[in-house]
């Protein structure tokens, strides 16, 4: 079993839009409904802790959790500056709703990730039998460039092998206490600049984390052809949804 952490703080910016994106509809229904669709049907998720801007806590409890049924959304928090920042809010919750912290699973998940699967979730906690993090990716497809920037033009430095390259997605599952323990490292730091929770099992706790099939559908919707493909996808799951 895991508690669910799940990240709805975003905004339009990118979306070219005045409503935050993760409550933009996709063919009928909030972006945010679908994961937590998943979240609240996957028998192995216990709680989900959801963390919304201030300004969108009392929509996400009105519009989403309440008017679709989502009783497993035990807590919502209001999200930080940064990402991270949103990330522990929701951790520092975690203990009002264990009932065995000292084996506590969490699972940390983007609400602009719409189609994350019970697979997904199945696989991810399934590996904390045996290790302390886990994430889910998918192979790179493209030729990736190290670059380098004069005088405002960009050139190319180095091509890693794309065999060794990974494109890591969320759920990001870890050991409670693993995670929080991080958390915690970083922001002893001076300086950090950590864009999702792998990095700091990897930087604060010197852990790989094992990384397991994620799906190249399996998209965060950040511009408006992400939002065009994720309805493709949606209408041909209608029967998921």
């Amino acid at each position: 079993m895991a508690i669910a952490i799940v990240l709805a703080g975003g905004s339009g910016s990118r979306m070219n839009s005045d409503v935050a994106k993760q409550f933009l509809m996709l063919q009928g229904k909030e972006i945010l409904y679908y994961s937590l669709k998943t979240f609240q049907e996957n028998e192995n998720i216990s709680d989900i802790i959801l963390v919304a801007r201030t300004e969108d806590m009392e929509y996400c409890k009105s519009n989403i959790v309440e008017k679709y049924g989502f009783h497993k959304v035990k807590r919502i928090c209001a999200g930080g500056k940064e990402r991270y920042n949103s990330v522990y809010n929701g951790l520092c919750l975690v203990e009002e709703l264990s009932k065995d912290i000292k084996n506590e699973v969490v699972m940390i998940h983007d609400g602009a990730r719409p189609f994350v699967t019970n697979s997904m979730i199945d696989e991810s906690i399934g590996n904390m039998k045996f290790g302390s993090a886990c994430t889910v990716g998918v192979p790179v497809k493209d030729t990736i460039k190290i670059v380098f920037e004069i005088y405002g033009e960009i050139y190319s430095k180095e091509t890693p092998d794309r065999n060794t390259l990974y494109q890591i997605q969320t759920p990001q599952t870890f050991r409670y206490e693993l995670i929080r323990s991080g958390y915690e490292r970083m922001f002893q730091d001076t300086k950090y600049n950590i864009t999702d929770d792998t990095m700091i099992v990897e930087q604060y706790m010197g852990m790989g984390c094992k990384i397991i099939m994620g799906s190249y559908e399996n998209i965060k919707i950040t511009t408006p052809e992400d939002l065009e493909f994720a309805e493709k996808i949606v209408e041909k799951n209608l029967e998921n949804f």
